[in-house]
């Protein structure tokens, strides 16, 4: 079963702008299946069949001329080489919406385009399947805890089901765990062979690691540490490696759309505001199965629930920025030297927007008292602001902050 993906509108909106378009985003979260179905009379060919590659890097002209723009590349990356060869074309050539380029390895893919196609390109990043996605819900806004957002959200309720969301955040966003009726062996056999691919055909096109075991390590302890302050130190004691290879190891991670770096809200007139990056595994479904809760009932009655939880409502706060098509969203976190920390600050123009994350459905006041920490940031109004949680319905909790219930992300 194809569930409409909301960024496709976001991708006719690029297509009709540029030449070239680039979707990146993590192996299987739905790239070439999304474009496959919006664009059933555009070529296809991927460059994940090692004959079809090689025939790309040999020939780059010939490859083109027997797969003939309009055509969708999977997994561009893996060809440098035809790269300069669709710039040339597209600069004999200024029609619209030629190439759509996808790959699952960003830093490789995002570099060539710098070198080649800046300027020609329109660039997209995509997730997995969104709570809005699987519930076919309309409303297509980036996430904002203002009044006017979330009224318009309200005409479109979405039922409460608490043992569905749990379901949802434990068995993951890739799209192929929802196209059949699947049970807890499926989602194991799922992920054992997506983490194997993932090391197999992207980690070793980057890094040559000698120490597999080392680097599988490495990501448990960052699914085990989603949602903290990120000390790579800690990271790196875990693994027994050295500082400036867990950085790197984190790169290709963030790189592949596994994991995400929150910065944190700062200026600088403001000293006490920590400036290290929140750590979060986008992914929640295989950061279960990294940590080895193979059930829901395991998964909540964790230490890590919470930590779980708060790393679900980010992505899908993130994925409602990408799938409007905004690559660097406005979200931040605040956290200063006395400790009173905000899970997410949305900037809107003026104003910040807090909002803290709860797994409780009877949130209380004093959970958003730091809040007001933002009334200290100059040139800045605090924005209405939120309480996501497992409540049943919004409401008021304090001035200018709701109660809201998660499914109205």
């Amino acid at each position: 079963m194809y569930y409409p993906r909301h960024i496709e509108s976001v991708v006719a909106r690029i297509s009709k702008r540029k030449p070239v378009l680039v979707l990146t985003g993590a192996r299987q979260v739905g790239k070439s299946t999304m474009l496959k179905e919006v664009y059933k009379d555009v070529n296809y060919v991927t460059l994940n069949r090692p004959l079809v590659r090689e025939s790309a890097k040999e020939n780059p002209s010939l490859f083109f001329d027997i797969n003939k723009p309009p055509i969708i590349v999977d997994e561009i990356q893996k060809a440098a080489e035809l790269f300069d060869y669709i710039k040339d074309v597209v600069d004999e050539d200024k029609s619209k919406g030629q190439f759509y380029l996808t790959g699952s390895q960003s830093i490789k893919l995002m570099k060539n385009v710098s070198d080649s196609l800046a300027g020609r390109a329109g660039v997209i990043k995509m997730l997995g399947l969104s709570m809005r996605e699987l519930n076919h819900v309309a409303y297509r806004e980036p996430f904002l805890p203002a009044t006017d957002k979330m009224n318009e959200r309200s005409k479109e309720p979405t039922t409460f089901d608490y043992s569905k969301i749990v379901s949802f955040i434990h068995k993951g966003s890739f799209p192929e765990l929802y196209e059949a009726e699947s049970d807890l062996h499926d989602w194991s056999d799922y992920y054992s062979s997506y983490f194997q691919t993932y090391i197999e055909k992207d980690i070793k096109d980057v890094l040559n690691i000698q120490d597999e075991s080392a680097f599988i390590k490495f990501v448990k302890a960052t699914a085990s540490l989603t949602g903290e302050v990120l000390n790579l130190s800690t990271i790196a004691e875990i693994c027994g490696k050295d500082v400036k290879t867990i950085r790197s190891w984190l790169s290709v991670l963030e790189s592949s759309g596994l994991v995400y770096l929150l910065e944190p809200y700062h200026n600088n007139l403001n000293k006490r505001m920590i400036k290290t990056p929140k750590l979060y595994f986008l992914d929640t479904g295989l950061a279960c199965w990294l940590m080895g809760w193979n059930t829901p009932e395991q998964l909540t009655s964790g230490a890590m629930w919470g930590h779980i939880f708060e790393s679900f409502v980010f992505a899908e706060v993130l994925k409602s920025y990408y799938n409007d098509g905004i690559v660097k969203p406005p979200l931040y976190y605040y956290r200063d030297t006395d400790k009173n920390e905000i899970d997410l600050v949305i900037a809107d123009g003026d104003y910040l927007h807090p909002v803290e994350i709860k797994t409780t459905s009877d949130p209380k006041k004093s959970m958003v008292k730091a809040f007001r920490q933002l009334e200290n940031i100059p040139a800045k109004k605090v924005g209405t602001g939120a309480v996501v949680c497992f409540a049943k319905e919004r409401l008021p909790l304090a001035d200018d902050v709701w109660v809201l219930p998660v499914q109205m992300i």
